[in-house]
């Protein structure tokens, strides 16, 4: 061995590590994980009846749409070149079985119909199939009169508004209810509708998180009783999550959802390591409005930070992440 030169190639005290980490341009060229546009998708929301966008309070720099503030958004989300879209819709009128969900008429089928129309394959378009923002009582299906979701029924439910979807020009499907055989109900619907080639990105470990409150603003869909622990995961629960994937592509899921993100890179990894399929994950909105408050206060570099959470989802293991600073990212990232 030469003089001076130990183990790992170090000599006087520079590591092998800290060389390759000299440069921005050396930075750039050895980093183990990428972030790129089309890994970002953008939840957004749109909302029957208004005639401006309307800011979420809790949610700075984010709006319910109106339908052409939405065709606006998509085209500048096309042009940064993110991965896609994932639309959840405010209706102007609810009722216990939230029939505005797969009405023709209803304002994501519209909005679905509009985007496909003006984008065709650009971006995908992702509907998140729920109930929670179109019931008067705020669950996310069907519940008895001693207020407990009755699961059968509300797969009845979840199968018409996949078919009402897809009819609408979602390119694919993506149920975050929880249920019990929420993807096989889907899937046989999607097929018996001749649609085979749609699929599934099924919200397979979804939790039962202290993060949604910003959502639940924004959807306008927080449970009026109760809450949502019976049927969303709970936060200590690991092995489960494994189990519910794994129910999830037994049914016919094409792709899987850890939901919330940050908090559970943990269960992201391990879903990654344990399937074949593409894993997402959901940067949630109380990710969003912890650093966007924290950034206001001026403690953390906004870019920085935003990049280094998204990059940290990606080093887990998730193929996409789903986040509201996807366009954002994306022009920061070209």
């Amino acid at each position: 061995m030469t003089a001076g030169v130990g183990a790992g190639g170090s000599t006087r005290g520079f590591t092998r590590g800290r060389r390759l980490r000299s440069t921005a341009a050396l930075r750039r060229l050895t980093a183990q994980t990428r972030l790129a546009p089309a890994d970002l998708v953008l939840p957004v929301f749109v909302k029957e009846g208004i005639d401006e966008p309307q800011p979420i309070s809790s949610m700075p720099g984010v709006v319910q749409h109106t339908t052409e503030s939405l065709r606006k958004a998509a085209h500048e989300a096309a042009e940064a070149g993110i991965g896609g879209l994932v639309l959840f819709g405010i209706p102007s009128e609810k009722d216990a079985v939230g029939s505005q969900a797969d009405a023709a008429d209803g304002i994501v089928n519209v909005a679905l119909q509009q985007l496909r129309a003006d984008l065709g394959d650009e971006l995908v378009l992702m509907a998140d199939l729920c109930l929670c923002e179109y019931t008067d009582h705020g669950h996310c299906g069907l519940v008895t009169p001693a207020g407990v979701v009755d699961n059968d029924p509300t797969l009845d439910r979840y199968a018409a508004v996949a078919i009402a979807q897809a009819q609408a020009g979602a390119h694919v499907i993506a149920p975050s209810g929880m249920m019990d055989g929420q993807v096989a109900a889907i899937r046989r619907a999607l097929d018996g509708a001749a649609f085979q080639e749609t699929p599934i990105l099924a919200y397979a470990a979804k939790y039962a998180s202290g993060f949604y409150g910003p959502f639940r603003e924004a959807a306008e869909g927080a449970p009026q009783f109760g809450d949502r622990s019976t049927y969303q995961m709970d936060p200590p629960n690991a092995d489960e999550a494994l189990r519910e994937v794994a129910q999830d592509l037994a049914e016919g899921a094409d792709a899987v959802m850890v939901k919330p993100a940050l908090p559970y890179l943990d269960i992201v990894a391990r879903v990654a390591d344990a399937v074949d399929v593409p894993v997402s994950a959901y940067q949630v909105s109380g990710e969003y409005a912890m650093l966007e408050a924290a950034a206001a206060n001026g403690w953390v570099d906004r870019q920085r930070a935003v990049l280094e959470t998204l990059t940290a989802i990606r080093r887990a293991g998730a193929g996409t992440v789903l986040t509201y600073w996807a366009v954002e990212a994306a022009r920061w990232l070209r």
